[in-house]
């Protein structure tokens, strides 16, 4: 197969891509060879035409009446999304956010082997995480230059947040996931991710009432019936 020029990728496509190449590595898993666009939009949960865009930045047209070969849509996400090489990750915070990211082996099977966590507490240092151990935060420079991590994670409480990021970016690091619940300011040039817990379960809790039908109004603790 031939390679079509791409395009620039807009951020709302690349944050469908590694969707689409979840749903595909289960369908080749199952043995499934094509799937079509309105197949993948049903299971992606968006419609077939954002589908056949989202897809055409690849270089990817499917064939009608056939689809998408799965095997080959699966290597261009990758190939798209830097999934052909692996990327070492630290993590900063060793409480248990940290413990847990640092042992889920989902993150290694992925392409995403640990390569450090760090602390600042004594009591945490030595330790072994999920076959890593716990480092000092003074290290992090030299973990970093010595696995080659761009990656660097942020579990540690909101009022050192800031400080863990402009460690981060002191070290080399230029992308950073950040699941505390504050906004980090960073240097242009340093990308940032932030997974907020809370946020996505406001967003279930809209789709909760939706489903019921009704509007549920239940002070909140400390607060009035009233505004």
């Amino acid at each position: 197969m031939v390679d079509r020029p791409r395009r620039r990728i807009p951020e709302a496509t690349v944050i469908r891509l590694p969707v689409y190449l979840r749903i595909l590595t289960e369908a080749g898993d199952d043995g499934v060879e094509h799937l079509s666009s309105d197949r993948l939009a049903e299971l992606a949960g968006v419609n077939a035409a954002k589908v056949r865009k989202d897809l055409s930045y690849l270089g990817s047209y499917g064939t009608r009446g056939v689809g998408y070969e799965v095997s080959y849509l699966v290597y261009q996400i990758q190939r798209e999304l830097g999934l052909n090489h692996e990327w070492p990750i630290v993590i900063i915070g060793a409480g248990n956010l940290g413990q847990a990211l640092s042992g889920h082996a989902g993150f290694g099977q992925r392409g995403f082997p640990v390569a450090g966590i760090v602390d600042v507490e004594e009591s945490k240092i030595g330790s072994v995480i999920g076959g890593v151990r716990v480092r000092h935060i003074d290290d992090l420079p030299q973990i970093v230059a010595a696995r080659q991590v761009s990656i660097g994670v942020v579990a540690v409480p909101p009022s050192a947040a800031q400080d863990a990021a402009d460690r981060l970016v002191r070290a080399g690091i230029t992308s950073i996931l950040n699941f505390a619940p504050v906004v980090l300011s960073v240097p242009r040039g340093v990308t940032v991710r932030k997974v907020d817990l809370a946020l996505e379960l406001q967003i279930l809790s809209y789709y909760e009432q939706k489903r019921a039908g009704t509007l549920h109004v239940v002070p909140r603790s400390g607060t009035g019936a009233s505004a």
